[in-house]
Protein backbone atom coordinates (compact mmCIF):
# COMPACT_ATOMS: atom_id res chain seq x y z
CA UNK A 1 0.00 0.00 0.00
CA UNK A 2 1.33 3.42 -0.96
CA UNK A 3 2.47 5.53 1.96
CA UNK A 4 0.77 8.87 2.49
CA UNK A 5 2.09 11.99 4.17
CA UNK A 6 0.34 15.26 4.92
CA UNK A 7 2.53 18.27 4.01
CA UNK A 8 1.61 21.57 5.66
CA UNK A 9 3.17 24.62 4.03
CA UNK A 10 3.62 27.79 6.10
CA UNK A 11 5.87 29.91 3.87
CA UNK A 12 9.45 30.75 4.84
CA UNK A 13 12.51 30.55 2.61
CA UNK A 14 11.59 27.01 1.58
CA UNK A 15 8.43 28.52 0.03
CA UNK A 16 10.12 31.59 -1.46
CA UNK A 17 12.03 32.71 -4.51
CA UNK A 18 14.87 35.16 -4.96
CA UNK A 19 14.54 38.12 -7.31
CA UNK A 20 17.78 40.05 -7.46
CA UNK A 21 18.86 40.35 -3.84
CA UNK A 22 15.33 40.14 -2.46
CA UNK A 23 13.73 36.93 -1.16
CA UNK A 24 9.93 36.83 -1.10
CA UNK A 25 7.08 34.36 -0.79
CA UNK A 26 5.91 32.45 -3.86
CA UNK A 27 3.14 29.88 -3.47
CA UNK A 28 4.26 28.09 -6.66
CA UNK A 29 7.34 26.91 -4.78
CA UNK A 30 5.19 24.48 -2.81
CA UNK A 31 4.62 22.44 -5.97
CA UNK A 32 8.31 22.78 -6.87
CA UNK A 33 9.35 21.16 -3.57
CA UNK A 34 7.15 18.11 -4.16
CA UNK A 35 8.11 17.91 -7.85
CA UNK A 36 11.84 18.08 -7.11
CA UNK A 37 11.50 15.38 -4.45
CA UNK A 38 9.47 13.11 -6.75
CA UNK A 39 11.89 13.48 -9.67
CA UNK A 40 14.84 12.57 -7.47
CA UNK A 41 13.36 9.92 -5.20
CA UNK A 42 10.35 8.53 -7.09
CA UNK A 43 6.63 8.64 -6.38
CA UNK A 44 6.28 5.80 -3.90
CA UNK A 45 4.87 8.26 -1.35
CA UNK A 46 1.62 10.18 -1.88
CA UNK A 47 1.42 13.73 -0.54
CA UNK A 48 -1.63 15.75 0.45
CA UNK A 49 -0.92 19.45 0.88
CA UNK A 50 -2.43 22.20 3.04
CA UNK A 51 -1.43 25.80 3.71
CA UNK A 52 -3.17 27.37 6.73
CA UNK A 53 -0.72 30.29 6.75
CA UNK A 54 1.82 31.77 4.32
CA UNK A 55 4.35 34.03 6.01
CA UNK A 56 8.04 34.73 6.40
CA UNK A 57 8.69 33.15 9.77
CA UNK A 58 10.23 36.26 11.31
CA UNK A 59 6.75 37.82 11.00
CA UNK A 60 4.95 35.06 12.91
CA UNK A 61 2.16 36.13 15.27
CA UNK A 62 0.33 34.18 17.97
CA UNK A 63 -2.67 33.80 15.65
CA UNK A 64 -0.45 32.17 13.03
CA UNK A 65 0.81 29.58 15.49
CA UNK A 66 -2.75 28.87 16.60
CA UNK A 67 -3.84 28.31 12.97
CA UNK A 68 -0.95 25.90 12.44
CA UNK A 69 -1.78 24.08 15.67
CA UNK A 70 -5.46 23.76 14.72
CA UNK A 71 -4.52 22.49 11.26
CA UNK A 72 -2.40 19.67 12.66
CA UNK A 73 -4.97 18.80 15.32
CA UNK A 74 -7.62 18.44 12.60
CA UNK A 75 -5.58 15.77 10.77
CA UNK A 76 -7.35 12.47 10.08
CA UNK A 77 -4.56 10.33 11.53
CA UNK A 78 -6.01 7.13 10.06
CA UNK A 79 -5.19 8.43 6.55
CA UNK A 80 -1.54 9.33 7.04
CA UNK A 81 1.79 7.88 8.11
CA UNK A 82 3.02 11.26 9.31
CA UNK A 83 2.99 15.03 8.91
CA UNK A 84 5.69 17.30 7.45
CA UNK A 85 5.56 21.02 8.20
CA UNK A 86 7.62 23.43 6.11
CA UNK A 87 8.78 26.45 8.10
CA UNK A 88 11.14 29.40 7.84
CA UNK A 89 14.52 29.05 9.54
CA UNK A 90 14.43 32.32 11.49
CA UNK A 91 11.87 31.23 14.09
CA UNK A 92 11.97 27.48 13.48
CA UNK A 93 13.57 26.85 16.86
CA UNK A 94 10.73 28.44 18.84
CA UNK A 95 7.95 26.76 16.87
CA UNK A 96 9.38 23.24 17.12
CA UNK A 97 10.06 23.62 20.84
CA UNK A 98 6.50 24.90 21.34
CA UNK A 99 5.04 22.03 19.29
CA UNK A 100 7.00 19.54 21.42
CA UNK A 101 4.96 20.73 24.40
CA UNK A 102 1.51 21.34 22.92
CA UNK A 103 1.50 18.43 20.40
CA UNK A 104 3.52 15.82 22.31
CA UNK A 105 0.42 13.59 22.57
CA UNK A 106 -0.14 13.51 18.79
CA UNK A 107 -0.22 9.88 17.54
CA UNK A 108 1.81 10.46 14.34
CA UNK A 109 5.35 11.70 13.73
CA UNK A 110 5.42 15.43 12.92
CA UNK A 111 8.64 16.58 11.23
CA UNK A 112 9.54 20.21 10.57
CA UNK A 113 11.70 21.08 7.56
CA UNK A 114 13.12 24.36 6.29
CA UNK A 115 15.75 25.70 3.91
CA UNK A 116 18.60 28.19 4.11
CA UNK A 117 18.01 29.20 0.48
CA UNK A 118 14.98 29.01 -1.86
CA UNK A 119 14.38 25.60 -3.46
CA UNK A 120 15.54 26.67 -6.93
CA UNK A 121 18.88 27.89 -5.53
CA UNK A 122 21.57 25.20 -5.96
CA UNK A 123 22.81 25.96 -2.43
CA UNK A 124 19.45 25.09 -0.86
CA UNK A 125 19.22 22.27 1.65
CA UNK A 126 15.42 22.17 1.32
CA UNK A 127 15.20 18.93 -0.69
CA UNK A 128 17.62 17.00 1.53
CA UNK A 129 15.75 18.21 4.62
CA UNK A 130 12.41 17.20 3.10
CA UNK A 131 13.79 13.83 1.99
CA UNK A 132 15.16 13.23 5.48
CA UNK A 133 11.73 13.86 6.93
CA UNK A 134 10.10 11.43 4.50
CA UNK A 135 12.70 8.73 5.22
CA UNK A 136 12.25 9.18 8.96
CA UNK A 137 8.45 8.91 8.76
CA UNK A 138 8.65 5.86 6.49
CA UNK A 139 11.24 3.95 8.50
CA UNK A 140 11.20 5.01 12.16
CA UNK A 141 7.50 4.44 12.90
CA UNK A 142 7.56 6.48 16.11
CA UNK A 143 5.30 9.33 17.15
CA UNK A 144 6.64 12.66 18.34
CA UNK A 145 7.78 16.09 17.15
CA UNK A 146 11.05 16.38 15.22
CA UNK A 147 13.11 18.55 12.90
CA UNK A 148 15.06 17.36 9.85
CA UNK A 149 18.00 19.60 8.99
CA UNK A 150 21.24 19.19 7.05
CA UNK A 151 24.07 21.64 7.64
CA UNK A 152 26.48 22.25 4.74
CA UNK A 153 28.44 19.13 3.83
CA UNK A 154 26.50 16.93 6.25
CA UNK A 155 23.72 14.37 6.07
CA UNK A 156 20.30 15.37 7.33
CA UNK A 157 20.04 15.03 11.09
CA UNK A 158 16.79 14.30 12.89
CA UNK A 159 16.50 16.41 16.04
CA UNK A 160 14.13 16.01 18.94
CA UNK A 161 12.05 19.18 18.72
CA UNK A 162 12.44 19.76 22.45
CA UNK A 163 16.24 19.90 22.15
CA UNK A 164 16.73 22.04 19.06
CA UNK A 165 18.71 25.15 19.97
CA UNK A 166 19.04 28.58 18.39
CA UNK A 167 20.99 28.39 15.10
CA UNK A 168 24.56 29.46 14.59
CA UNK A 169 24.99 33.14 13.83
CA UNK A 170 25.15 34.15 10.16
CA UNK A 171 25.25 30.65 8.61
CA UNK A 172 22.03 29.47 10.25
CA UNK A 173 23.20 25.91 10.98
CA UNK A 174 21.01 23.99 13.43
CA UNK A 175 22.05 21.57 16.18
CA UNK A 176 20.67 19.65 19.11
CA UNK A 177 21.79 20.77 22.55
CA UNK A 178 25.06 19.09 23.53
CA UNK A 179 25.40 17.97 19.90
CA UNK A 180 23.22 14.93 20.56
CA UNK A 181 20.84 14.54 17.61
CA UNK A 182 18.33 11.68 17.61
CA UNK A 183 19.22 10.16 14.23
CA UNK A 184 21.03 10.69 10.94
CA UNK A 185 19.81 9.96 7.43
CA UNK A 186 22.60 8.18 5.57
CA UNK A 187 22.06 6.91 2.01
CA UNK A 188 18.30 6.96 2.62
CA UNK A 189 18.55 4.94 5.85
CA UNK A 190 17.68 6.15 9.35
CA UNK A 191 20.63 5.59 11.71
CA UNK A 192 19.65 6.19 15.32
CA UNK A 193 22.14 7.76 17.68
CA UNK A 194 23.01 5.28 20.45
CA UNK A 195 24.38 7.97 22.78
CA UNK A 196 23.04 7.77 26.35
CA UNK A 197 22.20 11.47 25.98
CA UNK A 198 19.19 10.69 23.75
CA UNK A 199 16.15 8.45 24.31
CA UNK A 200 15.77 5.25 22.32
CA UNK A 201 12.97 4.84 19.74
CA UNK A 202 11.32 2.39 22.14
CA UNK A 203 11.33 4.97 24.95
CA UNK A 204 9.82 7.60 22.67
CA UNK A 205 7.08 5.29 21.40
CA UNK A 206 6.25 4.13 24.95
CA UNK A 207 5.80 7.67 26.28
CA UNK A 208 2.27 8.97 26.93
CA UNK A 209 2.56 12.64 27.85
CA UNK A 210 -0.30 15.06 28.42
CA UNK A 211 0.16 18.08 26.18
CA UNK A 212 0.05 21.67 27.37
CA UNK A 213 -2.71 23.99 26.22
CA UNK A 214 -1.58 25.99 23.15
CA UNK A 215 -2.19 29.40 24.73
CA UNK A 216 0.81 31.75 24.77
CA UNK A 217 1.61 34.95 26.65
CA UNK A 218 4.04 37.28 24.88
CA UNK A 219 4.52 39.66 27.84
CA UNK A 220 7.86 38.00 28.56
CA UNK A 221 11.29 39.60 28.28
CA UNK A 222 14.39 37.60 27.30
CA UNK A 223 17.77 39.08 28.22
CA UNK A 224 20.96 37.41 27.03
CA UNK A 225 24.06 37.61 29.21
CA UNK A 226 27.03 39.45 27.73
CA UNK A 227 30.03 41.20 29.22
CA UNK A 228 29.16 44.72 30.41
CA UNK A 229 25.39 44.06 30.23
CA UNK A 230 23.94 47.16 31.90
CA UNK A 231 20.78 46.24 33.82
CA UNK A 232 20.26 49.88 34.73
CA UNK A 233 19.05 50.50 31.17
CA UNK A 234 15.87 48.49 31.79
CA UNK A 235 13.04 50.73 33.00
CA UNK A 236 9.82 48.86 33.84
CA UNK A 237 7.73 51.76 35.11
CA UNK A 238 6.16 52.46 31.71
CA UNK A 239 5.75 48.85 30.56
CA UNK A 240 6.17 45.89 32.91
CA UNK A 241 6.76 42.29 31.72
CA UNK A 242 4.99 39.46 33.48
CA UNK A 243 8.26 37.53 33.65
CA UNK A 244 11.91 38.02 32.71
CA UNK A 245 14.13 35.20 31.47
CA UNK A 246 17.87 35.65 31.77
CA UNK A 247 20.00 33.56 29.41
CA UNK A 248 23.13 32.81 31.41
CA UNK A 249 26.60 32.02 30.10
CA UNK A 250 27.42 28.40 29.24
CA UNK A 251 28.74 27.90 32.78
CA UNK A 252 25.52 29.19 34.33
CA UNK A 253 26.89 32.53 35.47
CA UNK A 254 26.25 36.25 35.13
CA UNK A 255 27.81 39.37 36.65
CA UNK A 256 26.97 39.74 40.37
CA UNK A 257 29.32 42.58 41.36
CA UNK A 258 29.28 46.32 40.87
CA UNK A 259 26.17 48.43 40.51
CA UNK A 260 24.45 48.79 37.11
CA UNK A 261 25.90 45.50 35.84
CA UNK A 262 24.96 43.57 38.97
CA UNK A 263 22.31 40.91 38.30
CA UNK A 264 21.49 40.51 42.00
CA UNK A 265 20.64 44.19 42.33
CA UNK A 266 18.56 43.94 39.15
CA UNK A 267 16.69 40.90 40.54
CA UNK A 268 16.03 42.74 43.81
CA UNK A 269 14.59 45.66 41.84
CA UNK A 270 12.38 43.21 39.92
CA UNK A 271 11.22 41.74 43.23
CA UNK A 272 10.04 45.15 44.40
CA UNK A 273 8.09 45.43 41.14
CA UNK A 274 6.66 41.91 41.59
CA UNK A 275 8.36 40.62 38.43
CA UNK A 276 9.59 37.00 38.59
CA UNK A 277 13.02 36.35 37.08
CA UNK A 278 13.89 32.97 35.57
CA UNK A 279 17.50 31.98 34.88
CA UNK A 280 18.53 29.38 32.28
CA UNK A 281 20.33 27.21 31.35
CA UNK A 282 21.38 25.68 34.66
CA UNK A 283 22.53 22.07 34.83
CA UNK A 284 21.66 20.50 38.16
CA UNK A 285 24.64 18.12 37.97
CA UNK A 286 27.14 20.94 37.51
CA UNK A 287 28.89 22.84 40.26
CA UNK A 288 27.47 26.23 41.26
CA UNK A 289 29.84 29.17 40.99
CA UNK A 290 30.22 31.20 44.17
CA UNK A 291 28.83 34.28 42.43
CA UNK A 292 25.51 32.47 41.89
CA UNK A 293 25.12 30.93 45.36
CA UNK A 294 23.02 33.69 46.99
CA UNK A 295 20.16 34.85 44.79
CA UNK A 296 16.96 36.74 45.76
CA UNK A 297 13.93 34.52 46.35
CA UNK A 298 12.12 35.84 43.26
CA UNK A 299 14.77 34.21 41.06
CA UNK A 300 13.52 30.92 39.61
CA UNK A 301 16.02 28.39 38.29
CA UNK A 302 15.06 26.44 35.16
CA UNK A 303 17.09 23.28 35.66
CA UNK A 304 18.26 21.01 32.83
CA UNK A 305 16.38 22.53 29.89
CA UNK A 306 17.46 24.87 27.12
CA UNK A 307 16.76 28.60 27.10
CA UNK A 308 14.37 28.13 24.18
CA UNK A 309 12.42 25.51 26.11
CA UNK A 310 12.42 27.76 29.18
CA UNK A 311 10.88 30.53 27.08
CA UNK A 312 8.20 28.18 25.71
CA UNK A 313 7.28 26.78 29.11
CA UNK A 314 7.06 30.20 30.74
CA UNK A 315 4.96 31.64 27.90
CA UNK A 316 2.64 28.61 28.01
CA UNK A 317 2.26 28.83 31.80
CA UNK A 318 1.41 32.53 31.74
CA UNK A 319 -0.92 31.95 28.77
CA UNK A 320 -2.77 29.40 30.91
CA UNK A 321 -2.93 31.98 33.76
CA UNK A 322 -0.54 29.97 35.91
CA UNK A 323 2.66 31.02 37.70
CA UNK A 324 5.62 31.19 35.27
CA UNK A 325 7.43 28.29 36.94
CA UNK A 326 4.46 25.89 36.65
CA UNK A 327 5.84 23.77 33.80
CA UNK A 328 9.58 24.06 34.36
CA UNK A 329 9.94 20.72 36.15
CA UNK A 330 7.72 18.58 33.89
CA UNK A 331 9.31 16.50 31.14
CA UNK A 332 6.80 16.13 28.30
CA UNK A 333 8.95 15.19 25.30
CA UNK A 334 12.42 14.41 26.61
CA UNK A 335 13.38 18.07 27.06
CA UNK A 336 15.14 17.32 30.36
CA UNK A 337 18.84 16.94 29.68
Amino acid sequence: MKKKILVIFTGGTIGSEQTGKSVGLNTAKRKLLIDRYTRKYGNEVAFDCLSPINILSENVQKDDLEKLYDCVRATDCAQYDGVIITHGTDTLCFTVNWFSQVMCDFPLPVVFVSALYPIDDERSNGIINFSGAVDFIEQAHIKGIYCSFANDGENAKIHLASRLVWPDEVNGFYHSVRGAHLAEIKDGRVIFNTSPLVPSPEEIEASHPEALAPSLCDEVMLITMRALLNFGMYDFFRSRPRAIIIELSHSGTICTVGDELNFIKFAERCKRLNIPVIISPVMSAAGVYESMSSLPDNVIVAHDITVEMTLVKVMCALGAKKPPESYLTCDLFFEKL
